[in-house]
């Protein structure tokens, strides 16, 4: 369909430390835990019209099949037919989290739709109302959101949680919550889940709002606008230390009116996802590092506790104002690097089966930078695959992957070259890395 980019081989040595037969994986009892490709896999998503706003359908579905992504943020605003949700399922393998759209509030609408997607195996996750701080809302007669009371978008949430976990066909499905809810003007305790014990809020305590938290944390912010090592890691922080509009500024202690939320040791293991992130193509951000934010991202939001990511945009806007060089595709459908780039990760670490029970790994990275960062994977047939990247703006670092056992066949990938193993080697147990702004992975063979 498309020809990868060729990208110059960016430092990379592969050392052989031991000429000795490897023992199978099999018998690794200790080490760190992997998680299944498939679960990482299923996190990747964007955000895409579908077949409105200057988009096709056909085009859409050749996209998303080619950068591989498991799902997109969806729902009733527009007038896309549920019928081309549907058939990307069925071709593509796509599902879809289903929420209002920018100032909906039809309840009736949002369930009655959602129920031949859930039918079909399409539907993934319920959304609440998107970015209220933005786009106010009309719910029961009573406008909120923006610069008025949030009652109104407390009680629509609620109203959604209720009205899912009340239907025998849909009440499996999880429920996000609003996005950007650190902008509440009166505290209507949109930052928790369930409204606990002890808080000051004017909805009543135990009122239940979501399953999962939604955040917005768009890499390049205000307090965060130019380029600097870690710069999707530290997006991805859910912690105060987040300078983006992160985990902390809007379920913490909220970013508008300071209204305190959970605790930082709650915040690290709250249930989370990401439906819009990602970056716009301009200035100090060109094409190369626009891709390379992107591929980071994805890594740094799994590795970091976010189960569900979409990077805005699939395509750039064309009925929009403004920069919207968002997308991993131009407006004539031509791909940029981003969408190379993520095509070649999703392609090595293709696997559409998913195992019970993942193994151990017993590896280490001595003295590990802090631009460095790892991720072990495992698919479906036992094979470990070790995601090792760096987040650095210039230079890089040799760093040493020891790998415990040795193993009779190893195997390195460049996501940003191609698909293709950049070595192959035989009977190792450690390889030294160069590592700068992009991932490697590591393929230990069963």
């Amino acid at each position: 369909m498309l020809l990868p980019v060729s990208r110059t081989l960016p430092f990379i040595t592969c050392l052989l430390r031991a000429a000795i037969v490897g023992l199978p994986l099999t018998a690794v009892a200790a080490g760190t835990p992997a998680v299944g490709n498939a679960d990482f896999l299923d996190s990747i998503g964007t955000l895409s019209a579908i077949s409105v706003r200057g988009e096709t359908f056909p085009k859409t579905l050749e996209s998303v099949t080619y950068l591989g992504v498991r799902w997109l943020r969806a729902g009733t605003e527009g007038n896309v037919p549920l019928e081309q949700y549907v058939e990307l399922h069925r071709q593509a393998g796509l599902r879809f989290s289903w929420g209002f759209g920018s100032g909906g509030s039809n309840l009736g609408k949002l369930i009655e739709t959602a129920r031949p997607m859930a039918a079909a195996g399409a539907l993934l996750a319920f959304e609440g109302p998107n970015e209220p701080n933005n786009w106010g809302i009309t719910y029961q007669g009573q406008a909120g959101g923006r610069n008025l009371s949030w009652m109104p978008v407390a009680k629509l949430q609620s109203d959604l949680y209720q009205a899912v976990k009340s239907d025998p066909l849909l009440r499996s499905y999880p429920v996000w919550s609003i996005s950007e809810c650190g902008a509440e003007t009166d505290n209507v305790g949109l930052q928790f889940l369930i409204i606990p014990k002890g808080v000051d809020t004017t909805m009543p305590v135990g009122t239940k709002y979501a399953d999962y938290v939604n955040i917005h944390n768009y890499t390049y912010h205000p307090n965060a606008p130019g380029l600097e090592d870690n710069k999707t890691w530290k997006a991805a922080d859910p912690t105060s230390a987040c300078k983006v509009d992160g985990l902390y500024g809007e379920c913490g202690v909220t970013w508008a009116h300071h209204y305190p939320g959970y605790s930082a040791a709650d915040l690290l293991t709250l249930p989370r996802v990401t439906t819009e992130t990602g970056t716009t193509i301009g200035g100090e951000v060109t094409e190369e590092i626009h891709a390379l934010n992107l591929l980071s991202l994805y890594l740094d939001q799994f590795k970091r506790g976010w189960s569900h990511t979409a990077v805005y945009l699939l395509r750039d806007r064309v009925d929009e104002g403004g920069n919207q060089k968002f997308g991993f595709y131009k407006p004539d459908y031509t791909p940029r690097k981003a969408a190379v780039y993520l095509h070649n990760l999703t392609t090595i670490l293709a696997d559409k089966g998913s195992l019970g029970k993942t193994g151990s790994l017993d590896y280490s990275i001595p003295d590990e930078p802090a631009t460095v960062h790892d991720l072990l994977l495992q698919r479906s047939d036992s094979t470990f695959e070790l995601v090792v990247w760096g987040e650095q703006i210039k230079g890089s670092n040799n760093v040493t992957v020891n790998l415990g056992v040795p193993h009779s066949s190893v195997k390195v990938y460049d996501p940003t070259i191609n698909t293709l193993p950049t070595h192959t080697l035989t009977n190792v147990r450690s390889i030294v890395l160069t590592l700068s702004d992009h991932p490697m992975i590591i393929e230990l063979a069963k």
